[in-house]
């Protein structure tokens, strides 16, 4: 069926290219299959699926749009295809006319498929790259087990037969023509062409060939063959490619797999680096992130004035160093973030990141260390390189006592070690050797800066020391108001308020701390599905949860054994009640915790770093409160004391052999061992006195605490019946139960009680300075080593 069109409708359509023309017309077929229009417009494809005798016509021919097939459309049956291989070649076009792609949705589709193989990324799933890596690998397999299977070797195509039936049934009859010893292996027939058994192939297998052969002949001369006419034997080598191919295929196998690896790796990221990441080992930011931004301002960050200070002149320095420079100060080269954990040292160095304006790089101290000796030192180098190419700038080391530790002194460092000390070694240069390092800032955090290096933590290197300590109770309060602006909080609380109880009710809690109790009175209030918001009681709950852990649901404590635990902890609260120095008590509970705790005595310990001798034995006697008082009411005592003695313990060995308190060893301190000390700073001698010493100082004041006891029994039972009743009492049940106290009530306990709502009192001692700072709490006493001025 031939088409020719109207020049008018021609225009849309595309000519077959000429070379066709002159192809199919030299030959006499000229393609073409019916062609409708489709919606009017029709496809740019004239799709040849069959060959057409015709004459050739001197006109233009165009490939015509194809079409669903229509019943009342005519239709030629083509005759066979004469030129099958031609058919792919012939639907070639260009694009669809300009406009007209919308109507063409099947180009719409190929085209978006190209898109997204374009977009794949390299040696990804999918990707071209990662075809063709299949196609190779599987096509070299395929070879290698087809090469496998056609070569059958040396005895491949053969059949196997025994010395013996060679013997009789082939050199006896005159059936061999010679025989063919392969790789000294190997015995191949070669039969005669006249012989019954021409047209197989024969073998065998031979052991030593000096015996084959003394064998073959002494069978020849038996059977009166002429030495002229033995069988000729011929010494061939012959190449077997199957086993050739054997021995190559595992180390191919093994460098497939490692590419697989490699392509893996680099789609799934490798760290977000690739498989480039295993050849950038050495560098510092081998994912290639660089530059760290935060979201974290300086006005985020609660309390820490003193801190905050010291850090945001860093970064004034950087944005304007003119107004040092013109004064002669220089800026100092490095700080070093030194405080307990959870108080704000990597925070700070957040808001570090946001308020500098400068490039900030900041990294881990475990980052240096990697599986590879020498990528310390060289990403510690790069680190630094960077840092000179962007200044000014800052680098933040986080944790940085992972590669900061003192060194070794003496032949016990190695392997590991002696990678980290060549680690330190290059940043000590960085820091403060020939190279210089104008206008890099480095800051660095850690918990532990008495494990640093003294050539680390000096002058030049870290110019500065900034202490983040625990917050006191109004710092407490500005971080409590930052953590409560998330949460939807009940609509009778007021922030203000709930910070101020909040703050008193968490002396010694850390900025982590207090972010915890907030998390967790959140939780807490979503558990209960609580509509209306988190209520007071929810950050009560958390308090407790964060202290001690969470209460037990299934109590299986009897009677007898709640009994024991409440006179232990009325024990504790009636010693601290009626001694002078004595940490005063918030809250004590006898309810079990998650944490294995069977109750707790909230306590405030003093603010102040002075502790006197009998401030210490003080303390003593509140510890032992608790085993004195099982012993005297109860008559037995148990293993719930175990805590109690292991502070104890370590509290009297501090006041006899450290703080010279002593008379008998008088005023010498014997600092306790250090690491790596393999010797004790002592004799055996005086080990025996301090050892009797001790144990004198807890026996005196456990007699003092059973003294103690004894005196006030009836308020101890009324204090022990109050707990089993209602399991927490607060300040005002103590109050109430034991009376004021016969000594005078500290200005900052009062601080503490009167912003809890526990106690409405006037302090009789003079108002000390806001500010004032908490100790951490303990659960049954003060810190167990208390450090001298």
């Amino acid at each position: 069926m031939l088409w020719k069109l109207h020049p008018r409708t021609a225009r849309h359509f595309h000519p077959l290219p000429q070379w066709w023309m002159r192809v199919l017309s030299s030959s006499g077929y000229l393609c073409m299959r019916e062609a409708h229009l489709r919606g009017g417009l029709g496809s740019r494809y004239g799709r040849i699926t069959g060959f057409y005798h015709v004459t050739p016509p001197a006109d233009t021919w165009y490939r015509l749009p194809q079409h669903r097939r229509s019943s009342s459309s005519p239709s030629v049956s083509p005759p066979p295809s004469l030129f099958p291989f031609l058919l792919p070649l012939v639907s070639l076009s260009k694009g669809p006319p300009k406009g007209f792609e919308k109507f063409f949705p099947r180009d719409q589709r190929r085209e978006e498929d190209k898109d997204d193989k374009k977009k794949a990324a390299p040696g990804g799933p999918g990707s071209p790259d990662d075809n063709r890596f299949w196609t190779v690998a599987v096509s070299l397999t395929a070879v290698l087990i087809l090469l496998s299977l056609l070569d059958r070797g040396v005895t491949g195509y053969s059949n196997e037969i025994t010395f013996q039936e060679f013997l009789t049934n082939f050199l006896s009859h005159g059936h061999v023509e010679k025989i063919q010893i392969v790789n000294r292996e190997y015995a191949r027939v070669f039969v005669r062409p006249n012989s019954p058994k021409a047209g197989q192939r024969y073998h065998f297998v031979i052991g030593s060939v000096d015996t084959f052969e003394s064998k073959l002949e002494h069978y020849q001369a038996g059977l009166g063959i002429h030495p002229a006419e033995y069988i000729p034997i011929q010494y061939v080598t012959e190449v077997q490619l199957a086993e050739e191919l054997r021995n190559y295929i595992p180390p191919i196998v093994i460098f497939f797999l490692f590419l697989f690896w490699l392509r893996r790796q680099q789609a799934s990221g490798m760290g977000a680096g690739g498989p480039d990441r295993f050849f950038k080992m050495g560098r510092a930011f081998p994912a290639g992130t660089k530059d760290m931004k935060s979201k974290v301002k300086f006005a985020d960050v609660a309390g820490l004035k003193e801190a905050k200070q010291e850090i945001m002149e860093f970064v004034d320095f950087l944005k304007s160093p003119k107004k040092y420079e013109h004064l002669g100060a220089r800026i100092p080269k490095g700080a070093l973030l030194v405080g307990p954990p959870g108080t704000g040292k990597t925070l700070l160095a957040k808001a570090v990141a946001g308020e500098a304006g400068v490039p900030f790089f900041s990294m881990s101290g475990s980052d240096f260390i990697e599986v590879f000796v020498g990528v310390g030192p060289s990403r510690v180098r790069d680190l630094f390189a960077q840092a000179r190419k962007h200044a000014p700038s800052i680098v933040f080391i986080d944790e940085i006592d992972a590669v900061g530790r003192r060194r070794a002194r003496g032949g016990f460092a190695g392997g590991a070690n002696d990678e980290r000390e060549n680690t330190l070694n290059q940043m000590l240069v960085e820091m403060d050797g020939f190279t210089s390092n104008t206008g890099v800032v480095v800051l660095a955090g850690t918990n532990r800066s008495d494990i640093l290096d003294p050539a680390l933590t000096r002058p030049g290197r870290f110019d500065r020391t900034v202490t983040i300590d625990k917050p006191d109770l109004n710092e407490r309060q500005e971080i409590f108001k930052i953590h409560l602006k998330p949460l939807k909080l009940d609509s009778n609380l007021d922030v203000e308020e709930v910070a101020r109880r909040l703050s008193a009710l968490t002396p010694g809690f850390a900025g982590a701390d207090i972010a915890n109790i907030c998390n967790e009175a959140a939780i807490f209030a979503a558990r209960r599905s609580a509509k209306d918001g988190v209520a007071i009681e929810d950050f009560e709950r958390a308090t407790e949860r964060v202290m001690g852990g969470l209460p037990k649901a299934n109590n299986l404590q009897s009677q007898r054994e709640k009994k024991t635990v409440a006179y232990h902890e009325a024990g504790h609260a009636l010693t601290g009640w009626m001694l002078e120095h004595a940490d005063p008590v918030l809250k004590v509970s006898i309810v079990p915790r998650s944490s294995g705790a069977l109750g707790f005595a909230q306590q405030l310990p003093d603010e102040l770093p002075l502790y006197s001798k009998e401030a210490l034995l003080d303390k003593i006697a509140v510890i032992l409160g608790g085993r004195a008082s099982e012993d005297l009411f109860l008559g037995k005592i148990s293993t719930g004391a175990s805590d109690d003695l292991d502070k104890v313990t370590k509290m009297a060995y501090s006041l006899v052999a450290v703080f010279g308190m002593n008379p008998e060893l008088g005023l010498v301190s014997y600092q306790q061992q250090q690491e790596q000390q393999m010797y004790k700073p002592y004799s055996e001698q005086t080990a025996q006195v301090i050892d009797v010493e001790v144990k004198k100082v807890i026996s005196d004041q456990y007699e003092r605490t059973k003294g103690i006891l004894t005196q006030n029994a009836e308020k101890l039972r009324a204090l022990a019946e109050l707990l089993l009743a209602k399991e927490t009492i607060t300040y005002n049940d103590l109050l109430e139960c034991l009376g004021q106290r016969p000594f005078q009530v500290k200005a900052e306990y009062l601080k503490y009680v009167t912003a809890s709502g526990l106690a409405k009192v006037e302090p009789e001692e003079h108002k000390t300075e806001e500010g004032d700072k908490a100790e951490e709490v303990s659960q049954t006493g003060p810190p167990s080593e208390p450090q001298p001025a």
